[in-house]
């Protein structure tokens, strides 16, 4: 991390050896689909044709296209505890405490847990039921729905990107594209029965809560309550159902590598029961413990932009263990993929100029697809 606090990291700020995910998003969509899921268990070696999902087997063994060369391995001993990651009451009555403590969190951490968030504690245990179900579905019935290609807005898959990684990522996940709702559900799972009606749900209830958060966050730059949502346009959002299984040698992998998110805001709904998101601060990985019924919050790549380097989106990474599966929920905002995204204009000013030129949702997300595993972060592209 940068000593200024602006989180402009580079590759080499890393942990020695610690991967950087963006030559892992490095994307041909079109490509077509590869056509058969092997629905038995993993072989070793290279790369594959014919892709597993970790969630049809159980794995008793370590395949060896799972396996990080030792300076890539999360060295998960050196790890410490999550004693400083922010929890913010949003049920507080004062409303500037809570808007100062937001502030503070994406200024010295660019993650923190919010509780009393709102969202019924009988829904968010459905949505964790309801995805846990889904990947109990049996081989072939998930199967209908795996894709590798990255271009497309509802598919199962597994790790991050079979098409161009050289060792996986111990995940198997769902991506759903969520809105308007209207137009994606009806290709949303149909089993189990319930998947749509408690999902949908939950995506409408995240979608105010995150625009809840973008007013708090905007207040606390000194900008315009409304300011995040109106620049971000008509936001799209996403959904990544995680499903992390048993690994019985985690040491040696990664559920997924050190990545920013390039969108706006994350909001993580985590098992919490089972830990496994860590985040860089300090040059230290802190573990993240979720209390229970909280949600944990993360800056993305756009409002970093906005925030002309004041707010920070964060390297975190996701660990696996030897004991118990675990699952994850993430909820993505994302910009329109038209409007000019940049430094507020209120944020620039002669002693603090703006760091990034303005571009489109649309140019940072088809740069971000394009990097090389060796490459800065994407953000170094659009410096001024």
């Amino acid at each position: 991390m940068s000593a200024s606090g602006s989180a402009i990291i580079a590759a080499d700020a890393l942990p020695p050896g610690e991967p950087y995910v963006a030559g892992q998003l490095a994307a041909s969509p079109q490509q077509p689909d590869t056509k058969r899921v092997v629905v038995g268990g993993v072989g070793g070696g290279g790369m594959a044709t014919e892709h597993q999902l970790l969630s049809t087997a159980v794995h008793e063994t370590m395949p060896g296209k799972y396996v990080r060369p030792v300076s890539q391995r999360p060295r998960l001993t050196e790890v410490v505890s999550d004693a400083c990651i922010p929890v913010v009451d949003l049920a507080s009555p004062d409303r500037a405490a809570v808007v100062s403590a937001i502030g503070d969190a994406c200024r010295t951490h660019g993650f923190f847990q919010v509780k009393n968030h709102g969202i019924d504690s009988t829904l968010l245990t459905a949505v964790m039921a309801v995805a846990r179900d889904f990947f109990r579905l049996p081989a072939e019935e998930k199967a209908k729905l795996y894709s590798d290609d990255p271009a497309r807005k509802i598919r199962l898959s597994t790790s991050f990107n079979v098409r161009k990684e050289t060792v996986h990522n111990w995940r198997d996940y769902l991506r759903l594209h969520c809105y308007p709702l209207d137009q994606f559900v009806p290709d949303w799972p149909s089993n189990p029965a319930s998947f749509k009606e408690i999902m949908s749900k939950y995506c409408v209830e995240v979608r105010e809560l995150g625009f809840r958060l973008y007013a708090a966050i905007s207040e606390s730059l000194g900008l315009e309550e409304g300011y995040i949502k109106k620049t971000m346009g008509e936001q799209e959002q996403h959904m990544a159902v995680n499903f992390y299984p048993q690994c019985p040698e985690p040491e040696l992998t990664y559920g997924l590598p050190a990545h920013t998110d390039p969108n706006a805001l994350t909001i993580l709904l985590m098992d919490d029961q089972v830990a496994g998101l860590q985040v860089l601060n300090g040059g230290k990985w802190i573990a993240v413990n979720p209390q229970p019924g909280a949600l944990v919050i993360n800056i993305g790549d756009q409002l970093q932009a906005l925030s002309n380097g004041k707010y920070r989106s964060v390297w975190h990474r996701a660990v696996v263990n030897s004991d118990r599966e675990r699952m994850s929920v993430a909820s993505f905002l994302c910009p329109c993929n038209s409007v000019e995204l940049g430094p507020a204009a209120k944020l620039v000013t002669e002693e603090s100029p703006a760091v990034y030129r303005n571009y489109t949702y649309d140019e940072y997300y088809n740069k971000f697809w394009s990097r090389n595993l060796d490459q800065e972060h994407c953000l170094e592209l659009f410096r001024t």
